[in-house]
């Protein structure tokens, strides 16, 4: 029985918990929006403000619940209510009590509320100034700097002296988030106070100093904002923001780059002279003409160091996917870089063409205010520029626009017929302004000025009215450049007055004949005669050209327009418009000589019939160069408010002494404190480490780019020569570590000492089967020994430690009797080096020589020993092979038609190029289609210039029907980028190119299965592509797949121990890397295809080819 009752009491409490479930989820699923009975009450009862206020009430009750879980959704759904642009500020009573809440989440949400409204409801915002104040010492830091963003939105002046306060405690935070809300708040305070301008510049120096690139942009944006023009505090920080640059958010980045340019426009001298330098390596001038040697007392420019830091580390943000930084970018390289490096940002701003309208807009504005300076920047990118049928009118406008200023003697008949398709565009507006920069290339270019003419007079005839209005006019401006050679052109369009209608092509033709009247005697007056019957209909513009027209006929032919030359003055006197009435009254005491008419009238004719010049039709963009490339300013055309001009170049250089930093001097004395334990330690380690300092210094006077690690780009920037810059991560975080625990250093050189102990046998095999990994092709055998020895010590810790442990490995399974040997041969290992290198040479090596005095460190037994083991066991495991034979796929270079009788045609023959063993044969037959001989068939101009190529000897003569087959070697750099060359003979040049398949730029190589897994294994991850295809059930064999693998790629076959497996290799011809590829037949007819290779790229396209190929019956 009691079993029976605990059961029932057991179900009874189930019931319950179900019936509070279902009440609690009825409670959160209420809908907020009333009925459709409650929305027609209240509407009939006029109260329309009722329904929303039903949800608040709701938000209200969740907000003062107990469970933290209600209070959670109803923040949730007020935000959301906000990000709809909906009004939530009746809750602030109730989301305020909540904002000392424990809950992180919940905090969170109450505070991104209070940021909206605390500047609305001010008074209640005061009440919880003491939550945030106790917030901002909240060990969290999202809360922190949540808090010190609410205090900074309470726009209230009796709390300017908290937020002060709170700001200056926020820069010092540990946290970077902290810091950068710190610098977000700094603008706001002085947007409430200016008064607080210098406490906040301080605030500003002390965060310019920080080493975050979270804080950098921020800060910067805070100085923008407070005090631009203090550009002493930036002096000391300008190297290290170069370097952090590239590692700042896209946000940052812009407004970094826009201060740089101001800041480097008042601190450098202008690159732009003639006698400019501008290699970054030259340390002195260089004369070498007598032009030179004359301008002794003024010193040719060179180029700051740190004017060439901020070219260096902005170039790479070129490729960056934000629009606005690439923008940025394009700007400074506009008004800081030497004229000759400007046309790298060109390739950028053409890639931001594929963006969308809005971003095309921007880009085409200051492309065509580039375009009227350079011409040369954009003119390899004509076609870009072309107007696509889906461009809004704004945009083709533009690009309209960048084609006339582009337009020259050489590529107008290009541009030309472009034109000729646009004025049959449907688009009516864009056809006019089609015909305007028709005419502007003709007034431009003098050579084609009669061709644009007779074009624009047979578009006279065209049936839409603004064609033919536009034509008018630019005619009109056209022929006033040459009137006298163009009388048939007036007669012409004095015949169209009765069709036309727009005013303004009226109107021109009324003034072109009325200028001209004297070229056009019996034509004027009849135009005037059919004028005077419209002239009260007629709009404004054409009644002031009648008034013209009917005065210079009146001086020039006053016998038959006497009488209609009084009419039209009539007409005008009591016209409606008074600025016709005006001119008629003028013109009557002008030219109508009377008792009231004083000497004016003596002159009317030399007034009226002066010799005007023609028009200059100029760019819309030709003055905007005025502003900053990239501001609102440019885009407007018009100075807007907040817009900072730049600065003249200075005429005298600054002191460049002012970005020297004062951390100078710790960092050289730190330096040599990193040789002498490890001098101390091991001689071995001594000369890995120093060839360690001398790659990194290579490298970074090469790259210039920016430390890893935020601390190490402030020293290099202190230091002011930008040497050590270009570290990589792993040996800048290498080095710190050695330099901050000794502990950690000693255990790694400690690891280290083992394996120099023990130089054996297995160690060079080794380091030959590494070098097989590599790819690197076999050389000498001394070479080979001490390539190994300089990789072994230019490599970072990570790699050496892993291949320590596998030495080690090798090493322990060795016999004792091997292991005494190699300790006795250590002595003569370490002797020699102590002779020849101190620690005084350090400084004095250089890069190339570096491995020089490592040659001597290894015994003549060792050398002995050695030079019977290099890299014989690495050829013998993986070498190239003879390709497969396969028929040759015959391609089209060079069609007859358009080679005007000569045919080309291509094919790969997949043998070893005889020019170079990094160039991929082609073989080229040529066939003479023509009558006549061809002479002198040669390669011309090849590109792009990745891309080299062999030339084939030149044809001298090729006689009618006859084909010739000739090599070429190209060298394709393992990608499948086109190889474009012009064919010449001796009377034509003909564009070709030829595109490579990716199969075509290997070479076949053999190996045994297990060396093939091995590399495999290494290839792996990012190396590694796969896909699952399906294959017909009569190609799952070996000689199927293998088949159709082969004539896809120029691959080997590799031996395979499994029937279901099939296994290729080969190597790519330019670089030698390994490409394996693997085919795993599987159940029901389907497979899984994998490419293995380091070349990313190339594996995803081969694997797409291999499946095409594999998944054809």
């Amino acid at each position: 029985m009691d079993e029976g009752f605990f059961l029932l009491r057991e179900d009874g409490v189930g019931v319950v918990k179900t019936v509070l479930a279902s009440a609690e989820n009825l409670q959160l699923s209420f809908k907020f929006e009333p009925g459709v009975e409650e929305v027609a009450l209240t509407n009939s009862n006029g109260s329309k403000k009722e329904a929303p206020g039903i949800g608040n009430e709701d938000l209200k009750e969740m907000l003062e619940s107990n469970k933290e879980s209600l209070k959670l959704e109803a923040m949730k759904r007020i935000v959301g209510l906000i990000a709809k642009g909906k009004n939530a500020s009746e809750l602030f009573p109730a989301v305020v009590k909540n904002v000392a809440s424990k809950n992180i989440e919940l905090k969170k949400l109450v505070y991104v509320y209070l940021v909206r409204y605390a500047e609305e409801q001010q008074d209640l915002a005061l009440l919880s100034i003491s939550t945030f104040q106790r917030a901002l010492k909240d060990p969290n830091q999202l809360i922190r700097a949540s808090a010190l963003r609410v205090l900074s939105s309470i726009r209230v002046p009796i709390i300017v002296p908290i937020m002060m306060l709170a700001i200056k405690e926020a820069a010092t935070d540990l946290s970077p988030y902290v810091r950068k809300t710190a610098a977000h708040a700094i603008q706001k305070l002085y947007s409430l106070d200016p008064e607080q301008k210098e406490h906040l510049i301080e605030v500003i120096d002390k965060l310019l100093k920080d080493k975050s690139t979270l804080v950098a942009g921020s800060v910067v944006m805070a100085f923008e904002e407070v005090c631009p023009d203090r550009i002493d505090l930036i002096h000391k920080n300008y190297r290290k923001l170069c370097n952090l640059l590239v590692d700042v958010e896209e946000w940052g980045q812009v407004v970094i780059i826009t201060m740089l340019t101001r800041y480097a426009r008042t601190q450098f001298l202008s690159p732009w002279r003639e006698d400019a330098l501008f290699d970054e390596n030259s340390e002195k001038a260089f004369y070498d003409s007598d032009v030179e040697k004359e301008k002794a007392d003024s010193k040719p420019y060179m180029m700051d160091p740190d004017h060439r830091l901020l070219l260096r580390n902005t170039k790479p943000l070129l490729q960056s996917r934000n629009t606005a930084v690439v923008m940025a970018v394009a700007q400074l390289y506009w008004h800081l870089a030497p004229k000759q490096e400007v046309s790298i940002v060109t390739k950028s701003l053409v890639r931001l063409l594929r963006s969308h309208r809005e971003v095309q807009y921007i880009v085409l504005q200051n492309i065509a205010t580039m375009s009227i300076q350079r011409k040369g920047m954009f003119e390899p990118f004509l076609k870009s520029f072309y107007v696509r049928s889906t461009d809004a009118t704004h945009i083709k406008t533009l690009k309209l626009e960048i084609l006339t200023n582009l337009a020259t003697e050489a590529n107008i008949s290009t541009i030309l017929r472009e034109f000729q398709t646009y004025v049959k565009s449907q688009d009516k507006q864009f056809a006019a302004t089609t015909i305007q920069a028709i005419g502007r290339c003709a007034t431009n270019i003098s050579e084609i000025t009669d061709t644009c003419l007779n074009g624009l007079v047979l578009l006279l005839s065209n049936r839409d009215e603004t064609v033919v209005a536009e034509c008018v006019v630019v005619i009109k401006k056209l022929l006033q450049t040459q009137p006298s050679q163009h009388s048939d052109i007036i007669k012409h369009m004095a015949k169209l007055l009765d069709n036309i209608t727009v005013p303004m092509a009226r109107a021109s033709i009324l003034w072109l004949i009325g200028e001209y009247c004297e070229r056009v005697p019996k034509i004027a007056p009849d135009v005037l005669r059919k004028v005077a019957k419209s002239f009260t209909s007629e709009e404004d513009i054409v009644k002031l050209q009648t008034l013209n027209l009917a005065a210079k006929l009146y001086l020039t032919n006053s016998k038959q327009t006497k009488l209609l030359t009084q009419y039209i003055l009539n007409l005008g006197k009591y016209d409606q418009n008074y600025d016709i009435r005006d001119r008629t009254r003028f013109l009557r005491q002008l030219i109508v000589p009377n008792e009231k008419s004083g000497a004016l009238s003596k002159y009317a004719k030399r007034i009226l019939l002066a010799s005007k010049p023609a028009p200059v039709l100029e760019s819309a963009f030709k003055d905007r160069d005025r502003f900053q490339l990239g501001t609102l300013s440019h885009t407007l055309n018009a100075k807007a408010s907040g817009y900072l001009e730049l600065s003249d170049w200075p005429t005298v250089a600054p002191d460049q002494s002012v970005r020297n930093v004062e951390v100078m001097e710790p960092v050289k004395e730190w330096a040599p404190s990193l040789g002498k334990p490890k001098a101390t330690k091991s001689d071995d380690k001594f000369y890995s480490d120093s060839g360690e300092e001398e790659e990194q210094e290579e490298e970074a006077s090469e790259s210039g780019s920016s430390g890893s690690s935020s601390s190490s780009s402030e020293e290099e920037s202190s230091s002011g020569s930008g040497d050590e810059s270009g570290s990589e991560g792993g040996e800048s975080s290498s080095s710190d570590s050695e330099g901050t625990d000794k502990s950690s250093s000693q255990s790694e050189s400690g690891k280290k000492k083992k394996p120099r102990k023990k130089p054996s046998k297995a160690d060079v095999k080794d380091s030959d089967s590494d070098d097989a990994k590599e790819k690197k092709r076999p050389k000498p055998k001394l070479d080979s020994v001490s390539s190994h020895s300089k990789a072994s010590s230019s490599s970072d810790n990570t790699a050496s430690s892993g291949s320590e442990s596998e030495e080690d490995t090798d090493s322990d399974s060795e016999p004792e009797q091997k292991k005494k040997k190699k300790l006795s041969s250590k002595p003569q290992v370490q002797e020699k080096p102590k002779k020849e290198v101190s620690l005084l040479d350090l400084d004095d090596f250089e890069p190339m020589p570096a491995s020089a005095p490592k040659v001597p460190i290894l015994s003549p037994s060792l050398l002995s020993d050695l030079q019977g083991l290099s890299l014989s066991s690495a050829s013998s495991a993986i070498e190239v092979s003879s390709p497969v034979f396969v028929p040759p796929k015959s391609h089209e270079l060079l069609h007859r038609m358009s080679g005007k009788g000569l045919a080309v045609s291509y094919h790969f023959p997949r043998q070893p190029c005889a020019y170079s063993h990094r160039m991929v044969s082609v073989q080229l037959t040529l066939t003479n289609g023509r009558d006549q001989p061809l002479e002198d068939i040669c390669v011309g101009e090849a590109g792009p210039p990745g891309i080299a190529i062999h030339r084939f000897a030149t044809i001298e003569r090729l006689q009618p029907e006859a084909s010739i087959t000739v090599s070429m070697g190209i060298d394709f750099n393992d990608s499948t980028q086109a190889a474009n060359f012009q064919l010449c003979t001796k009377t034509d040049q003909f564009s070709v190119s030829i595109q490579p398949a990716v199969g075509e730029l290997l070479m076949p190589v053999t190996m045994t299965e297990q060396d093939f897994l091995k590399e495999q294994g290494q290839l792996t991850g990012m190396n590694e592509s796969s896909v699952t295809i399906t294959i017909a059930p009569d190609s799952m064999s070996s000689q199927p797949v293998g088949r159709k693998v082969v004539s896809v790629a120029n691959m080997g076959v590799v031996p395979s121990s499994q029937n279901s497996i099939h296994r290729f290799a080969a190597k790519t011809v330019s670089s030698g890397s390994l490409v394996l590829s693997s085919v795993v037949l599987q159940e029901a007819s389907t497979a899984k295809l994998v490419v293995n290779t380091e070349k990313t790229v190339l594996g995803s396209v081969l694997l797409r080819e291999l499946k095409t190929a594999l998944s054809q019956g």
